[in-house]
């Protein structure tokens, strides 16, 4: 008997082991980008830019994408411009306010699939307003590793947002139209294999 009830005991935690789990995938910061640009004099130029502190992660999961989801930080402060003085503007209250509102965050609620790719539901919150917005997400490939058998994954996505609605109202005096408002986030990411982890 008590062979039997050790056997119905093992049997029944079996059953509640979720199977196809996502897979939860640091990002390789050192080889991902997140960039964006936006519109000089109504178009007639465009200035670039990237964050370059920032990490994220991705519960991945291929079978069902439903399972999966995405959380990303970004410092304000690392903001890159490759002008200097520039920079430093953008840190201040007339824009980011980077001291005050020191991350740019995004945290999925539900993950979709649609057409060839996927899309991300969620909260993105910066200079202090946060937004439900839709982050659409293409799978750019992946990577298996032949010796580990790990896999890699590469992922980007592009969106549009109106820094109006952030409170990022700065205007130039005397040239109210030298600054766009539609800003363009580009993000190229790709992941890491997961780590073994510590006993």
């Amino acid at each position: 008997m008590k062979k039997l009830f050790a056997a119905l005991f093992f049997v029944s935690l079996l059953t509640f082991i979720p199977v196809g789990r996502a897979e939860e995938l640091a990002v390789d910061t050192a080889h991902s980008t997140v960039g964006f640009s936006i519109p000089i004099l109504g178009g007639l130029s465009q200035v670039r830019g990237k964050f370059a502190d920032f990490n994220a992660t991705i519960n991945y999961d291929e079978k069902d994408v439903t399972k999966s989801s995405v959380n990303a930080v970004i410092k304000t402060a690392s903001i890159d411009t490759g002008i200097a003085a520039r920079d430093n503007h953008l840190k201040t209250a007339d824009f980011f306010d980077a001291e005050k509102y020191p991350e740019i965050t995004f945290q999925s609620s539900r993950v979709e699939k649609k057409g060839k790719g996927l899309v991300a539901y969620g909260t993105f919150t910066m200079h202090g307003v946060s937004k439900e917005i839709m982050l659409p997400i293409t799978i750019t490939g992946k990577l298996v590793d032949p010796a580990t058998k790990q896999t890699s994954y590469g992922f980007s996505s592009m969106l549009k947002i109106n820094r109006m609605d952030y409170g990022i109202n700065y205007q130039r005096k005397g040239a109210e139209n030298f600054l766009g408002n539609e800003v363009t986030i580009e993000l190229f990411l790709l992941s890491r294999p997961p780590q073994p982890k510590k006993s």
